[in-house]
């Protein structure tokens, strides 16, 4: 049963972050700015490769997903939401809001966007559509999400060179968007990567256009993972209060097709 997740579970972290690297030192030469679009971010797709190319039927199983209601608006207008609770957190700490205009971008917004997307969903096929169902089947949903959060923003390696607030903050903010997209997980079925692209990419839009988080501040990075608590609480109160992960999970245990939905 351990070599079921443990293996895979090793395999697509290693790729992931060593290929992360290794696109993040490749990216000066491509001329491609940052902002536009990260290289690092097909990492996780190059460890969703690598594990295909050892265990193809159960990485077609997990990327298949289960069914669900389908796209879930709802997901979009939370990472909406992860940016407005941050914004207003910081106009009432009286912590500067650097607006920026979408025409000061290094591409025209419409490209900006779009290759937010792709890059998104270059690292969501790994951690929602790979990760964390696999680690769903031996874990549950609440430590499987926890856990993706952790390994995603660990993955961000560059948030440990700056201060332990602001690592702090960032890994906050991870843990509690995986537990968001984790009981969106359960939701959506297998149009995860659609909907934790999307919710990823406005997020990432939302950070480039208001706040100042790649600039190493520590407010608006504690603020923002302050938001992603208070936008992700509805999701798990409402999950724990219906006390449905634990069925659906003893039904994936006993092998039996699972329909169940959560929120």
């Amino acid at each position: 049963m351990r070599g079921k997740w443990i293996g895979p579970t090793g395999l697509f972290l290693a790729v992931a972050f060593v290929a992360a690297g290794a696109l993040g030192a490749a990216q000066p030469a491509t001329g491609l700015p940052e902002e536009v679009l990260q290289l690092t971010q097909f990492g996780p797709a190059l460890g969703v490769a690598a594990v295909a190319a050892w265990r193809p039927g159960q990485v077609r199983r997990l990327l298949a997903g289960r069914g669900g209601r389908g796209p879930s608006g709802s997901v979009l207008l939370s990472a909406a939401a992860v940016t407005a609770v941050a914004v207003a957190g910081a106009v009432l700490c009286g912590v500067p809001v650097p607006v920026r205009d979408p025409g000061s971008l290094a591409a025209p917004f419409g490209v900006v966007a779009a290759a937010q997307l792709l890059g998104a969903c270059g690292e969501e096929v790994g951690w929602r559509c790979l990760l964390q169902p696999l680690l769903r089947e031996r874990f549950g949903p609440w430590a499987s999400s926890v856990a993706v959060g952790l390994a995603w923003g660990c993955w961000h390696v560059g948030v440990f060179a700056r201060s332990p607030l602001y690592a702090a903050g960032f890994l906050t903010a991870t843990v509690a968007m995986s537990v968001l997209l984790g009981f969106a997980w359960e939701r959506v079925g297998r149009w995860r990567l659609p909907v934790a692209g999307g919710f990823h990419a406005l997020v990432n839009l939302g950070l480039l256009l208001f706040l100042d988080q790649e600039s190493g501040a520590t407010g608006p990075v504690l603020l923002f993972g302050a938001a992603c608590v208070l936008v992700a609480l509805p999701w798990a109160l409402t999950v724990r209060r219906t006390g449905r992960p634990g069925r659906a999970n003893r039904a994936d245990r006993a092998g039996r097709p699972d329909s169940i939905v959560l929120i």
